[in-house]
Formats: C-alpha cells, sequence, structure tokens
C-alpha cells in the first residue's frame, strides 16, 4: 500500500535531516557512483521500486499545487493493481514540499536521493527547480510539467508533454494562439497583450509566447515580465492602464496572462472593472475549488483556459480512467477535478510506461535505454515520444471556458504543428 501524504511539519523536520550522514546499502549511491552505479540501481529491490516526489504544496502567496500528488499516487495505485512495473510494487513516499522556495526545492532533491534513496522523482511540480542540476548529476530519472528550462535538455529530465521552454533549435508549441485565433474568427488584424511575472521563469514565457502568437499572425502590442513574482499587488491600475493604451492607444483584442491564480485574480478583476471586454486567457485556473468563492468565480468568469491535455470533460475512455483512479486514490470519495491532478498523474504514467519498457532489469542504463526509443499515442496529453519530449513539446492542448459557475470546452482538444524556437 502506499504511504500517506506526509504533513507539512513531517516535511520541514525531514528537511532538516538533509546534510545528516547516510548509513551504507546495497541499493544505495555515493557520490562516485551517480544512480548507484551500472547494474545496481539505487531504490529498486527484488519486489519494490522507490519513487518521491518534490511539489509546491504552500506558497507564500497561498496558491498550492497539493493535488499533484494525489494524482501521482492514484497512477501508481493502479499501477501497483495490475502488478506493479514488471513484478516490483512502486513503493511511492509522497511529494516533498518546496514551498515555492529554491533552497528547498534542492533540499527536497538531495533528501529523496540521498536518505530515501530513490530510483525517481515523480512528479516535480514547481515554479522553481533549483535541484535539477543535482537530480542530472546523480542520474536520477525526473518526471514533470515541461514549463522550466531544466526539462530541456538534461538527459534524465522529461516533461510528461514534452518541452515547452525550449532553447534554440527547439520548438514551439501552438496550442495557445492557435486556439485564442480560433475564437476570435483569425488572427489577422488582431492584437495580443501578454504579461507574466518579473522572474526567470516569467521572462521565459515572455519570449516564448511572443514569438508563437506572431507566429500565429497575432500582433503582439505588450509584452512585459513586470509583475513582482515574490508577492501579488494591491494596485493593478498601472498594469491595466499600460496594457489598455499598448495597441496604437486602443485595448488589445486579447490579454493572456503567464501568472498564477491569485495574480490572475487581481488582474482580471481590475480589467473587468476598467471596462474591459476583449478576451482573457491564462494557462493555470482550471479548478473548480477556485469556484468555491464568489469573488473568485467572479474574477475568472468568461477566462479562456489553455489546457495541454484532454479537458475533464472529455468523452474519452482514458478520462474516464483517469477520473475512476482519482476516487479510488481519495478513498472513494468524489473529489473536484483540477490540473494538478492530471499533472501528477501523467508525470507517473510516462515513468511507469517506460519503466515498463525497461524490462525486469530495471536500472538507471537500462530505463534510460528504453526511453531513447519510447513512443506511444493517444494519451490524454496525445502522442508521446522521447528524446523528442526533451526538445520539443508533444504540441496537444485545448481551451475551456469558465461560463456561469462551469467550464465548457471552447476549443476542443487537437494537436498542432510546431513552430521553431528561435
Amino acid at each position: 500500500m502506499l504511504r500517506p501524504i506526509r504533513t507539512l511539519a513531517a516535511a520541514v523536520a525531514a528537511l532538516a535531516l538533509v546534510s545528516a550522514c547516510n548509513s551504507a546499502s546495497t541499493n544505495g549511491s555515493s557520490p562516485d557512483k551517480p544512480g548507484g552505479g551500472p547494474g545496481n540501481a539505487r531504490g529498486v529491490t527484488a519486489d519494490s521500486i522507490k519513487v518521491g516526489g518534490i511539489v509546491s504544496m504552500t506558497s507564500a502567496s497561498g496558491y498550492s499545487k497539493k493535488d499533484t500528488d494525489l494524482g501521482a499516487r492514484a497512477r501508481y495505485l493502479r499501477a501497483n493493481a495490475e502488478g506493479g512495473i514488471n513484478g516490483r510494487r512502486i513503493d511511492y513516499l509522497g511529494a516533498e514540499d518546496d514551498g515555492q522556495d529554491p533552497a528547498k526545492n534542492l533540499a527536497a532533491a538531495r533528501k529523496l536521493v540521498q536518505q530515501d534513496k530513490v530510483f525517481a522523482v515523480s512528479p516535480m511540480s514547481s515554479v522553481t527547480f533549483s535541484g535539477a542540476d543535482f537530480l542530472e548529476q546523480e542520474k536520477v530519472p525526473t518526471f514533470g510539467w515541461g514549463t522550466l528550462p531544466s526539462f530541456c535538455g538534461p538527459k534524465h529530465i522529461y516533461g510528461f508533454n514534452g518541452c515547452l521552454v525550449p532553447t534554440p533549435g527547439g520548438t514551439l508549441n501552438q496550442t495557445w494562439p492557435e486556439g485564442i485565433g480560433r475564437i476570435l474568427g483569425g488572427a489577422r488584424g488582431k492584437s495580443v497583450a501578454i504579461i507574466a511575472n518579473d522572474s526567470d521563469a516569467g521572462k521565459f514565457g515572455i519570449r516564448t509566447f511572443q514569438q508563437g502568437f506572431a507566429s500565429a499572425g497575432f500582433t503582439v502590442s505588450y509584452a512585459k515580465a513586470s509583475v513582482p513574482g515574490t508577492a501579488v499587488p494591491s494596485d493593478w491600475s498601472a498594469y491595466v492602464k499600460e496594457i489598455l493604451s499598448s495597441n496604437d492607444g486602443k485595448a488589445p483584442d486579447a490579454i493572456v496572462s503567464v501568472m498564477q491564480t491569485p495574480n490572475n485574480i487581481g488582474l482580471f478583476t481590475a480589467l473587468k472593472r476598467s471596462g474591459y471586454q476583449g478576451l482573457l486567457s491564462d494557462p493555470t485556473d482550471y479548478d473548480p475549488g477556485l469556484l468555491a468563492k464568489e469573488a473568485t468565480k467572479q474574477a475568472l468568469d468568461g477566462v479562456h483556459v489553455l489546457l495541454q491535455f484532454q479537458p475533464f470533460e472529455s468523452a474519452d475512455p482514458k478520462m474516464a480512467q483517469f477520473k475512476a483512479d482519482i476516487k479510488a486514490a481519495a478513498g472513494g470519495q468524489e473529489v473536484p477535478l483540477n490540473m494538478h491532478m492530471l499533472t501528477g498523474y501523467m508525470s507517473a504514467d510516462l515513468f511507469v510506461s517506460i519503466a515498463q519498457k525497461a524490462g525486469k532489469d530495471l536500472t538507471v542504463e537500462s530505463f534510460q535505454s528504453a526511453a531513447q526509443g519510447f513512443s506511444d499515442t493517444g494519451t490524454l496529453v496525445g502522442d508521446r515520444a522521447e528524446p523528442k519530449g526533451q526538445k520539443d513539446s508533444f504540441g496537444c492542448g485545448a481551451l475551456v471556458q469558465l461560463k456561469n459557475g462551469a467550464y465548457e470546452v471552447s476549443v476542443p482538444f487537437k494537436c498542432y504543428e510546431p513552430i521553431p524556437f528561435k
């Protein structure tokens, strides 16, 4: 049986042990033998595979990705019920909370490898990934949402829907600009403003989406990573004024926010109060739990949310399986679905799928060999292939709109031809 989710207090206590000396183990790794060395896989025994996660369960703004852990747990539960991975049970330790803090992210990675001795980290879901270099050095297969540069290039780090922030030579997913263009009746003659947090992720997001929207035919009238990343502004008037005059003194046809929910609520509320009537969109707010508060529901009403997976409203049998797995992991209770659950679920699913292909003799080497020729089709994120996904996105997605207190599919799930990133 999977271990229960650990409390924050336990996670903090565990972090204090990061620097402690670790006892020797036949399945452990040493500093001079990342990954446990050939033929000796850290975290793998005759009947189990140890896996852990790193998730922003808490944050200074109150934003939480905690349900990422539930999604991963759901997929691992089903895998174990079906016989495990080539006969080995998945021993999922749950997710460490990094609090969206770079120091805690690295500490969590070190704890999972040096103390808990995991074979893989899946899921990894945070806006910071300072533990990436350490995990790559230790040859730890790591899976998460490829929204950070660290998911693009390293050999042992995989995005469940590919690399979404590529380096020059890679490609860009065009779901967002193509989908918004479809809603607006075409991109030609239409303008878009893009706003993000003043952070490395925000700046890279501006760079990529500015290129993507321009390639789709939009005029990008505004593109700035100007919102503080550490605290939600109490006054959005300066941002609103600048955005609404960015299109040659007029408002743009669409405004897209590359930010998290607390920022989106503040920005969209201010824009609506200013009288803005254009299209609003973000890649974050697909969460029925957000609708519990009337003010939040009003702020997000009408917003089109980018998805890089099948919408929950889909009739695809794989979505029905996902819902059943989440219910089982939640103790048989119906719980509101959100995108964090699917992030964890699909991170775990990609790990399980590659590990199955690696065969009974599971080592880092056999896992990496299996990944090099891995592909499958028709998943909840479309067709997958490695190592393509370490350079390019899988190119699929949809848009949903919050309308009268419920989400509706505004652009059905589809795979778009990616464009070269320059």
